[in-house]
């Protein structure tokens, strides 16, 4: 197993993702928010910068119309663009939308990696051959996987996401034995994610083996009444992630 890398999720500011970088954090992500508003030049500067330090930049449109997706990324040039769309069946019209919409981007774009997000419940065993089937399709037009949790109810169908229509910012853990298989089926690097800490994160890797471990909410900055703050990092979770990370490291020997 290769140095697992750490990814962290969302930073929007040159002054953040320098502290992120200084922290040991490999990947930066960043999100728009709004396909209105996508030309924002200070997150152009984080990009800039995250590029200039010699991380790694990973760009989420929360969007997935062709003209607003092609137009950001020549606007902002990021390493990865990561799409998060909350898709749902292997053989869905959803999927098919993904697969050609990934195709554009690439060919429009072959420098730009793409990030497919594979959403995974919380017990996801009965749904393992379905997930595993889309990934298998989205495959040879992604570079990268991104396990993140998918919120269902109690009858197995799917719930309100935090965010409409997309997956992540959930806080919950997905199905580690199916993301497990994913890792082993993938002939590309599938990055862990959903609700992973400096609490969780050596035991994800160790039980997941995948290419790194991605965070977001469980090292986001906390209010005063101890919920957290979106956009806004704590530094001291992020130094804990990355060195839960690199403890793993050093106990495995990899």
């Amino acid at each position: 197993m290769t140095k697992p890398i750490v990814q962290i999720y969302e930073v929007q500011t040159t002054d953040e993702a320098r502290a992120m970088i200084e922290l040991g954090v490999d990947h930066i992500g960043s999100v728009i928010t709004e396909k209105e508003r996508r030309h924002d030049t200070a997150l152009r500067d984080t990009v800039d910068l995250v590029r200039k330090m010699g991380a790694v930049s990973s760009l989420i449109p929360l969007y997935a119309e062709i003209d607003a997706v092609l137009d950001t990324l020549e606007f902002y040039r990021p390493h990865i663009v990561h799409f998060c769309d909350a898709i749902d069946g292997a053989d869905s019209p959803a999927v098919d939308a993904a697969i050609s919409l990934q195709k554009t981007v690439k060919k429009a774009f072959p420098d730009i990696d793409i990030m497919r997000a594979i959403p995974i419940g919380q017990s996801a065993a009965q749904g393992a051959a379905g997930i595993l089937k889309m990934a298998a399709r989205l495959e040879a037009v992604s570079d990268y996987f991104l396990t993140d949790t998918v919120i269902e109810s109690a009858d197995g169908n799917r719930a309100d996401q935090p965010v409409a229509g997309f997956l992540g910012i959930t806080g919950l853990t997905c199905d580690w034995a199916v993301a497990a298989r994913l890792v082993e089926e993938s002939r590309i690097p599938v990055i862990l994610a959903g609700g992973i800490s400096p609490k969780n994160a050596a035991e994800g890797i160790r039980k997941v083996r995948p290419f790194g471990v991605d965070s977001c909410t469980c090292t986001n900055a906390r209010d005063v009444n101890g919920r957290p703050i979106r956009f806004r990092k704590d530094p001291a979770r992020v130094k804990a992630l990355v060195q839960a990370t690199h403890a793993f490291e050093t106990i495995t020997g990899d």
